[in-house]
């Protein structure tokens, strides 16, 4: 009722009031000494109030009846401050004497002590919906976190869930809810219908192998219900609560650290001490596991109680198969796959060959490892699907790991996520959150069950599964064939252009690979990745010598400097050619600069530099190779150097303005025109190669001395052009010079 409250007075006496009265409703008195605090029950179930005083007790009212319910004694000091948890059935109490006490709030057990050496304890706060307390001290705050928030959850073989929310039991159906409407991981419409409520906080629930029972344990007891309507079939005291892999009503209890009980049909069976120094927790399955105090599991027979074999793990969890063949222990950092020898552990209970100390050799086999941290997981056949620590669902198939989606994670970065189960019909695995939201995610089970095969080696059974699949599975089967080595038959199962391709080089079918580049779409095909596509397949076709497949995969793919590498190689004028206006055009102008001066066209080079505002370089250029033009090279340079410093380009020279600074230019100019003359004359031919060991050595003359040379040797001095004539037509040196310049 918002229109009531009660207060708390040093008059040792509780009041009720109404917010239209001045005067209270009734006194609740029974505290010894002042009362400090008061807070309500959260819920309306139950007509509670708490109170906490100076008498050191913590006190529980009805106030119906206007009784004390309960007094709860511990605290040393005044108690200042006390609250019911909003989540948890828990009431908590701060006291002078620097502690927090806990408290069951139904069996009114003292839970735990908390104290931090924070001096007094004065404040309590709690988030409705999460586990944490908030207490404030005289030395500042403390947030804990109690319990764990992991959802209390179960579904069985059909897709029914049923799940705790503090003491209430509610359930659900999701199969036939996972539409295609619905994209994965989205949340599922369940519409959840109440079962009752249960008489005990459920700290675990689980459903019995055919799903017809359902266990609560909690607070030391356990209860087993009907999972159709909760109606109670068993119940009873026990630390711990598991299930049997076979049978309706088979299970086991942990009484203590050194005694367990196995029930057969709900009647009590066999009694078990274990071979260890403590029991510290059980698990089910088609095999009974004991967790040792000595960082080991120990396993016994359902039937006979007898010990089978200690694992010198320290398990959190262990997943049995359905066929119970496989078991799959998770530890901390790591998860271990064993194989179960059922007939080998028959026969050596049957023949009394079970040893005390080792159980039976041979009963379990490790096949592989886990390194992965597993918060939940599911059998499917042989497959192992489960969520991590860092929020991935992945599945594990013969070891080889598969990441089906990253979850969302909490503020640490873990996993927010348990499994459920799956559902074969529906090729869908179920998760539950910590917010009890349901979400579902695709796996084709005949997807995992053509891997399993592919693991055993059995190819015929594979080969027959894989029409069962359908084509947009088929990538995914085939990077998985890959993964195992089996790259002729993934590149034959992919339907992914990328991944065949990919197949189809590492193959080395560069025909494969190029059949698939020239049917890439128009809109693709001058993309960024088809053109790294283009030049992985020219570096491909290049390792085999298949030349014109590594040009034509070249020039698609724009890879300008292997196609000067190649035809500077394989001495392609007309290639180079094409080359150097190519990459002029797609502005690579390196290398259209080195391919036009590999095949003489200086006038090229000298168009590129000026082109790209390389003007000095230009006029260096021209000084070397083409003095023709260095007047008007350089007169371009001046013109732009003024605009920075006049004094500057007032310093450059030119043959023009200063003849005297180029003693040799006319000489110059008659070795550029007998470039010229050569290179337009074995144009269209080319040079043969087989003239190199005659020419090399004329690769090293100085033409311009050689032709001042000539020219002194002239004895007509009075006939200048009959000295030109003699240098560029005749002569043996003029032969040679022309040689060089070739």
């Amino acid at each position: 009722d918002t229109n009531t409250f009660a207060s708390a007075s040093l008059d040792r006496s509780i009041k009720v009031w109404g917010l239209g009265s001045a005067v209270p409703h009734y006194t609740l008195e029974g505290h010894e000494r002042g009362v400090n605090c008061v807070d309500y029950y959260p819920s309306g179930d139950k007509p509670y109030i708490l109170s906490g005083a100076d008498d050191r007790t913590v006190k529980i009212w009805d106030y119906q009846t206007k009784s004390i319910v309960h007094s709860l004694e511990g605290h040393t000091h005044n108690v200042c401050a006390v609250m019911f948890h909003p989540k948890l059935p828990l009431i908590a109490s701060a006291s002078e004497d620097g502690t927090v006490r806990l408290w069951q709030s139904t069996t009114y057990r003292a839970e735990t002590t908390l104290n931090y050496g924070m001096e007094r304890a004065w404040a309590l706060a709690a988030a409705k919906d999460s586990n944490k307390l908030a207490m404030g001290f005289d030395e500042g705050c403390v947030v804990v976190e109690l319990g764990s928030d992991d959802p209390v959850a179960s579904m069985d073989a059909t897709g029914k869930i049923v799940w705790a929310r503090n003491n209430e039991i509610k359930t659900a159906k999701v199969s036939g809810l996972a539409s295609d409407d619905i994209p994965d991981g989205d949340r599922l419409p369940v519409l959840p219908r109440d079962l009752g409520s249960c008489e005990l906080y459920p700290q675990m629930l689980k459903h019995n192998c055919n799903g017809r029972f359902v266990a609560v344990c909690g607070d030391g007891e356990f209860i087993i219900y009907t999972a159709q309507a909760l109606r109670n079939k068993a119940f009873g005291q026990a630390l711990d609560f598991v299930w049997s892999g076979q049978g309706t009503g088979d299970y086991a209890i942990r009484e203590s650290t050194t005694h367990l009980k196995i029930f057969k049909n709900f009647k009590e069976g066999a009694s078990i001490r274990p071979a260890t120094a403590s029991a510290d927790g059980l698990f089910g399955g088609h095999m009974l596991g004991v967790k040792g105090g000595d960082s080991a599991v120990l396993f016994y027979d359902w039937d006979s109680g007898e010990f089978v074999r200690k694992i010198d793990v320290a398990p959190k969890e262990i997943y049995w198969s359905d066929a119970g063949n496989l078991v799959l222990i998770a530890c901390e950092d790591s998860a271990y796959v064993l194989s179960y020898n059922a007939q080998v552990t028959q026969t050596a209970i049957q023949m009394g060959n079970v040893s005390p100390e080792d159980g039976i050799d041979g009963s379990f086999d490790l096949m592989y490892e886990i390194p992965e941290n597993i918060t939940s997981g599911k059998w499917v056949g042989d497959c192992f699907i489960y969520c991590n620590n860092a929020g991935r669902l992945n599945y594990s198939v013969g070891g080889q790991i598969q990441t089906l989606q990253h979850l969302d994670t909490s503020a640490a970065g873990t996993t927010q996520h348990t499994i459920l189960g799956y559902l074969a019909k529906e090729d869908r695995v179920f998760l539950i959150d910590k917010t009890l939201a349901v979400t579902s995610y695709k796996i084709m089970l005949a997807v995992l069950q053509y891997q399993t095969a592919v693991m055993r080696g059995d190819f015929d059974s594979a080969n027959q599964l894989l029409p069962a699949i359908p084509e947009t599975e088929y990538t995914t089967v085939a990077r998985f064939l890959e993964s195992q080595g089996f790259k002729e038959e993934a590149m034959a199962v992919t339907t992914d252009p990328d991944h065949r391709f990919d197949l189809a080089l590492e193959l080395g079918h560069i025909d494969v690979a190029h059949e698939i580049l020239d049917n890439t779409p128009d809109e693709d095909k001058d993309s960024i990745e088809t053109m790294a596509k283009w030049k992985r397949l020219s570096d491909a076709a290049l390792k085999v010598s298949d030349f014109d497949l590594c040009e034509s995969a070249s020039i698609a793919s724009n890879d300008f400097p292997g196609l000067l590498l190649m035809y500077s190689a394989t001495g392609n004028l007309h290639g180079m050619e094409k080359l150097a206006k190519a990459a002029a055009e797609g502005g690579k102008t390196n290398v259209a600069f080195l391919a036009s001066l590999l095949i003489g066209d200086v006038e090229a080079c000298a168009e590129i530099l000026i082109s790209g505002s390389r003007l000095p370089e230009a006029a260096f250029f021209a000084r070397t190779y083409l003095p023709s033009r260095l007047d008007e090279i350089v007169a371009l340079w001046k013109d732009d150097l003024s605009k920075t410093s006049e004094s500057a380009a007032n310093a450059l020279a030119s043959p023009t303005s200063n003849p005297d600074k180029f003693p040799d230019h006319a000489v110059a100019l008659q070795v550029e025109q007998m470039f010229m003359a050569q290179r337009d004359s074995t144009k269209e031919t080319g040079i043969p190669s087989s003239d190199y060991p005659t020419a090399k050595d004329d690769l090293d003359l100085d033409l311009i001395e050689l032709i001042k040379s000539r020219q002194a040797q002239i004895v007509d001095e009075d006939d200048p052009a009959k000295v030109d004539a003699e240098i560029v037509l005749g002569g043996a040196d003029a032969q040679a010079a022309q040689a060089a310049l070739q």
